[in-house]
């Protein structure tokens, strides 16, 4: 009988490590784009934002690459990471239609990560002058370093060591409980 009520103490303690963990279990994904995937534009944006659930760093040097009709190739300038967001100039070029922004990232727990965004330009995009792109990559950084201490907060709330330390302290806990159970009833 005492055997019976170890192993269930040990299953609910188990379930309840289960339960807490699963957050740090999850792998990292991007929660939002601007453009936002599906979006309709009428103009096309001068400037890509991703906001992903943790942080993440570049995957190689063209992490940002955005296509469409008629083989239409967008100059994406140097992206900048902030935490868990990342943004980069574009100069748009092409006819109306959809188009797909492709990305490229490594999270924290350095798993990489590529995805792809759809979005529609309902009027074509022209040629830009010759003078956009730099003016558009000093502006980059500034919204990007203003944004560094929103998106990290949370994050850096609670670091993974945080999550081991609490799993551990629940099991060490519930083979406490569990013994001390067992031997009031003998």
């Amino acid at each position: 009988m005492r055997f019976k009520r170890f192993g269930a103490s040990l299953l609910v303690t188990g379930l309840v490590l289960l339960g807490a963990a699963s957050p740090a279990l999850a792998h990292s994904e991007l929660k939002s784009s601007d453009p936002a995937r599906g979006a309709s534009l009428a103009t096309p944006p001068t400037q890509i934002k991703l906001t992903f659930s943790g942080p993440v760093t570049l995957a190689d040097d063209n992490p940002i690459q955005i296509t469409g009709p008629e083989n239409a190739s967008w100059t994406v300038g140097r992206a900048e990471v902030a935490g868990s967001v990342v943004m980069a100039p574009v100069q748009a070029v092409g006819p109306a239609g959809e188009y797909t922004l492709r990305y490229k990232v490594t999270f924290e727990d350095t798993h990489a990560a590529s995805g792809s965004v759809k979005f529609n330009l309902s009027a074509p995009a022209a040629a830009p002058s010759s003078q956009s792109l730099p003016s558009s990559q000093a502006q980059a950084p500034a919204p990007a370093s203003s944004a560094d201490p929103a998106p990290q907060a949370p994050e850096d709330l609670v670091p993974s060591w945080v999550w081991i330390v609490l799993a551990v302290a629940v099991v060490v806990a519930g083979i406490v409980v569990a013994l001390r159970f067992t031997r009031r009833k003998n």
